[in-house]
């Protein structure tokens, strides 16, 4: 079959593309800097923009082609076969992965991953990691562990060819950013204050609310064209997040006698991250279910498993994105049926077969361990050369003024 331009196709994936970046700036941006301190507003938004920026020159200088380019050392890696993205713009190819779109097309849609991804570490070390240590953090991370993880599930690495299915980040986006996310504040340690102070909710519901928006783009531009596949994944992406959402506030209501708006937040947010890797395997039933459990997981998870372990994941991204990357592929394995989707073979164990949900646990584990480890030999070695935190004074005066020399609000 000759590959050729489909005009619908790639102009909804140049939509995809955009709905993408507005999750990182402004939505992740928005989302975390409502819940941190006054005095850490403007540090913890710059994290997630100088993010997008580092990822967006590295993503065309190298990244692409580690991430997708063809297989070497046994499909651990890509090749290193056009850096600085040369060529590909001016011989308007069309992508062997995603044939009636550009090939620029599909390596931007893919950059916008790659940066949220990182972006969304940010919320577990707000108001205590030194600005300097997140720039030399960004780059490092994304090299040795997003851009392998990425080849292994999406570039015919050997997860892959294992069989492993992770439709849209369950596992290269929300599993390696939470397992990051918990090995860095492993390293960094607690705040001197970690209570919760959410100084402007109203700006978490504006960036959860851009994040739920864009993610019809995560989800059902991952489908890489205008079809069934993207209705369906648009559809069950907002199904799960709406049942996360209301499954929260039930779990809000039956322990604090209250459904509180960050509770529905959070819930929204697990349900999305969880139907993230299944969103285009899976009809609407499963999704009520996975939206449900995540939720209810994911409470837990944040509300009891991490006070009783004492770490201070901040913005509880191992809690959320870890937890519900978990719970999301997962539940591939489960409910994945072929009629959904072509490239779902047997199905999962609602089909009667058991190779898929073997080849997600395989997945989960290795790149759940990888992106542990290996995040936490890049803090330790950071720790050692430029220091990690901040100074005690300056954590309790604020990031904002100490790190920046600048404030969001007038000081008085």
């Amino acid at each position: 079959m000759v590959a050729v331009l489909n005009t619908g196709d790639t102009a909804w994936m140049l939509i995809s593309t955009a709905l993408v970046i507005l999750m990182t700036i402004p939505g992740v941006a928005l989302f975390y800097s409502g819940l941190i301190r006054r005095q850490n507003v403007l540090n913890t938004m710059f994290l997630s923009f100088v993010t997008f920026a580092i990822v967006s020159v590295l993503w065309f200088i190298y990244g692409y082609d580690l991430a997708f380019g063809q297989n070497i050392w046994s499909g651990f890696i890509g090749a290193l076969q056009n850096p600085f993205f040369s060529g590909v713009l001016e011989t308007k190819t069309l992508s062997s992965l995603a044939p009636t779109i550009p090939t620029g097309l599909f390596a931007v849609f893919q950059m916008t991953f790659a940066a949220i991804t990182v972006a969304l570490i940010s919320g577990a070390i707000v108001e205590r990691m030194k600005f300097s240590a997140w720039l030399a953090f960004v780059p490092i991370w994304l090299t040795i562990v997003y851009l392998p993880v990425a080849h292994w599930m999406w570039g015919g690495g050997f997860l892959a060819q294992l069989g492993a299915l992770d439709f849209a980040g369950g596992i290269v986006v929300h599993l390696t950013s939470g397992m990051a996310a918990l090995a860095l504040v492993l390293i960094l340690g607690v705040r001197k204050d970690m209570r919760l102070l959410p100084h402007h909710l109203g700006y978490s519901v504006i960036g959860t609310g851009l994040l739920w928006f864009g993610w019809f783009g995560f989800n059902a531009g991952s489908a890489l064209g205008a079809g069934d596949v993207a209705v369906s994944a648009m559809i069950v992406t907002n199904t799960s997040a709406a049942m996360g959402m209301l499954a929260w506030m039930l779990m809000d209501k039956i322990n604090t006698g209250k459904p509180t708006m960050l509770g529905a937040l959070s819930g929204a947010i697990a349900g999305l991250a969880a139907i993230t890797p299944a969103a285009g395997y899976v009809n609407i039933s499963a999704a009520l279910v996975i939206g449900f459990v995540a939720a209810i997981i994911s409470y837990y998870a944040v509300s009891h498993i991490k006070p009783l372990l004492g770490y201070d994941d901040a913005l509880d991204v191992f809690g959320i994105h870890g937890v519900c990357g978990i719970v999301g592929s997962i539940a591939v394995g489960i409910f994945a049926i072929p009629i959904m989707n072509s490239v779902v073979q047997e199905g999962g164990l609602i089909t009667g077969s058991f190779s898929l949900l073997g080849s997600q646990l395989i997945a989960i584990i290795v790149v759940g361990v990888y992106a542990l480890a290996m995040t936490l030999i890049i803090a330790k070695v950071l720790d050692k050369i430029i220091g990690l935190r901040v100074d005690d004074d300056h954590e309790i005066q604020g990031l904002d003024i100490n790190q920046h020399e600048e404030s969001g609000y007038r000081l008085s």
